[in-house]
């Protein structure tokens, strides 16, 4: 009979022993996950929800482990005696601890990006940067700002390096007894595998998935610390974004929603005017000082004066919300009135669709346009999507690198990371303007509000700065259109043009209001007519969002075609029928009247009063008569996504 002191040291043993150190590892990589964004879990968390995500985290650990480990299981526990040398399972030390390692590294790189993309890295990850050639520069500058994660990793690393253990040839005795352990273990091991990257022991249902994180946490960005980088990576591989969910018939899905808007212009139609819109990089709502009058006992005055003194012209929303996380979700949500669900547009299938957009519409009117970004001109995809959607030019890093003016000095105006310095792409970008023909379309995409924050040297110390690093950049942005804006005046296109100024998505928060599930949305959407035509307006009846622009632009230009859009004209639609879709980490959130909504896909999962509960403390599923309906129109919203989506219908033919 073995004894149970070298039991360890067998094959399966051995095996067990270095599953069970890689899930503590993978647990203390949790930990620092939830540590590393305190601010946004801490408050909200009880010693129940703990114990859940306790209980999710060990689930989906487990899968992502056995996943990991697979090959590491199978050499291990292979009945080949003439395997069994120190060199052999030296080289199996080295795959446990690399694989493992990879997995670590990915958890904690999260635990930094979480904090911009609000749910865990999926293999889309890569198609998003395909195209960075700095990608390089960019890890290595992030590993120094976060240099004690890199510490973290060393120290976790050790602990799988130093607490392996390799099985010992002297614990078997008679080679039959070796050759039977194998394999009972074998036989053992395999189903016991299966129900665990299955997540469950219960026939008949289906593997565990990303969304099944959000059944242990009370709210979505919850399940980030439930889950793990590795799963969700491994997960979505090969997942299809955009799946019929055949909720309800096609006649009843047309008749609770339809996304083809019919335009009927009225007084408020102003004709042929020029278009310019700014996607500004990273604007939450929380960083200008009017939408916040409450903040702070009313002395909060944001870190954007400029765009302040723009609101009090301007028509704008109390409520208004990004349809994404991402930077590239932003282009199709403004844009095309496309809005992120599952996964990234650019990301998917779809962009093969034959996509409209406000450029490709406004062309049989008679509109040039032209869309300027500071980046590599390949960044992002956005050359990519500009061309799609009918934009007659792409301006951006190469062109202004290019250009003979002495005022600018090409990469030396370069921030290091990602594109050129906001001040001097957006003079450069008037220089362009001011040479086009009326009526036209100029789109301008910010990039100095991006992480990491960097602005020119000339400008250091010179901006409010405060408990967030995007505050001083911001600031520098906002000077940078204020300057923009002094220039513009002076030309005489300047009266005769409509200017939306919107975020492509919020980005660090401070205060809580905004760090809820719908503050995390929370941006600015502005229109601003020089000549007066839109009154100034702080809208308090109206819940706008990024795919409502388009709409509304083309309501403005007399635009007279039937399209397609997830949005609203927010000009002529009654307020009681203005609405706001995110896609939260695996929930989908539908804003309407007084309520946001959560609902997983299957279930209704949350309900709030966010204009009165503006913190979402108290969850009113299955209490409130509007729930009904809000998830009925939901519905036939996702499923009339996910059918045009697959069918080529983003067009009216």
């Amino acid at each position: 009979m073995m004894k149970l002191s070298r039991l360890k040291y067998t094959n399966i043993g051995a095996a067990l022993v270095n599953m069970i150190t890689a899930l503590v590892v993978y647990m203390l990589s949790r930990v620092v996950f939830f540590l590393v964004n305190w601010s946004t879990f801490a408050p909200y968390m009880s010693w129940s929800l703990a114990g859940s995500m306790l209980h999710g985290g060990l689930v989906f650990d487990t899968s992502a482990l056995l996943y990991i480990n697979g090959l590491y299981l199978l050499l291990t526990l292979l009945p080949w005696p003439r395997k069994e040398t120190p060199g052999f399972h030296q080289g199996l030390r080295w795959l446990y601890v690399v694989t493992n390692g990879i997995g670590l590294a990915a958890n904690l790189i999260d635990s930094v990006y979480v904090q911009y993309t609000g749910r865990r890295t999926t293999v889309s990850v890569f198609s998003e940067f395909a195209n960075e050639n700095n990608i390089a520069s960019i890890i290595f500058g992030e590993t120094c700002n976060h240099w004690y994660l890199l510490l973290v990793f060393v120290m976790l690393v050790a602990i799988l390096w130093i607490c392996f253990v390799k099985p010992r040839n002297d614990v078997w005795g008679a080679r039959w007894r070796y050759y039977v352990v194998q394999v009972v273990s074998i036989i053992i091991v395999a189903p016991a595998a299966i129900i665990g990257i299955r997540g469950s022991v219960t026939a008949g249902t289906k593997p565990i998935t990303i969304n099944n994180a959000n059944a242990f946490v009370n709210r979505p960005i919850e399940g980030t610390v439930v889950l793990n980088t590795p799963f969700t990576l491994i997960r979505s591989i090969g997942h299809k974004a955009f799946t019929d969910p055949h909720y309800m018939s096609q006649q009843a899905m047309r008749a609770a929603y339809e996304p083809i808007i019919t335009p009927k212009p009225d007084s408020l139609t102003q004709g042929r005017k020029n278009v310019v819109i700014l996607i500004v990089e990273s604007m939450g709502k929380e960083y200008i000082g009017a939408y916040n009058h409450e903040l702070e006992g009313g002395h909060y005055r944001g870190y954007m004066p400029f765009i302040d003194s723009l609101v009090a012209k301007s028509l704008t929303f109390k409520y208004s919300y990004a349809n994404g996380r991402k930077s590239m979700d932003a282009m199709p949500s403004v844009l095309s009135s496309i809005p992120m669900m599952v996964e990234p547009f650019f990301l998917t299938p779809a962009t093969l669709n034959d996509v409209h957009g406000v450029p490709s519409m406004l062309k049989p009117m008679g509109y040039y346009s032209c869309f300027f970004h500071g980046g590599h001109n390949i960044s992002m995809g956005f050359n990519a999507f500009a061309h799609d959607i009918g934009y007659d030019r792409y301006i951006g890093l190469n062109e202004y690198c290019k250009s003979p003016n002495p005022a600018y000095h090409g990469m030396r105006d370069f921030d290091g990371k990602w594109a050129i310095y906001d001040e001097p792409f957006m003079q450069f970008m008037l220089d362009n303007v001011n040479q086009f023909k009326q009526p036209f379309v100029a789109t301008l995409f910010t990039a100095s509000s991006h992480e990491p924050f960097h602005i020119p040297e000339q400008y250091k110390g010179k901006f409010k700065g405060g408990k967030l690093p995007i505050y001083k950049s911001i600031s520098y942005t906002d000077m940078a259109l204020r300057r923009f804006f002094e220039r513009a005046s002076k030309q005489p296109w300047y009266r005769n043009t409509i200017f939306v100024l919107v975020a492509d998505h919020a980005s660090l928060n401070e205060h809580d209001v905004y760090k809820t599930d719908l503050g995390l949305y929370s941006i600015p959407i502005i229109f601003y007519t020089p000549d007066g035509s839109l009154k100034p307006a702080m809208r308090t009846d109206v819940i706008a969002q990024q795919t409502d622009i388009m709409p509304t632009l083309m309501h403005l230009l007399g635009y007279n075609k039937p399209y397609v859009a997830f949005g609203c004209d927010l000009l002529s639609t009654p307020p009681a029928d203005t609405w706001a879709f995110n896609y939260n980490n695996g929930v989908y959130q539908y804003t309407r009247g007084d309520y946001m909504m959560q609902f997983d896909g299957e279930r209704v999962t949350g309900m709030y009063r966010f204009k009165t509960d503006v913190l979402l403390r108290h969850n009113l599923v299955g209490k409130v008569k509007e729930q009904a309906a809000m998830e009925h129109t939901l519905k036939a919203l996702i499923q009339q996504y996910m059918q045009r989506m697959n069918h080529n219908q983003l067009v009216v033919r």
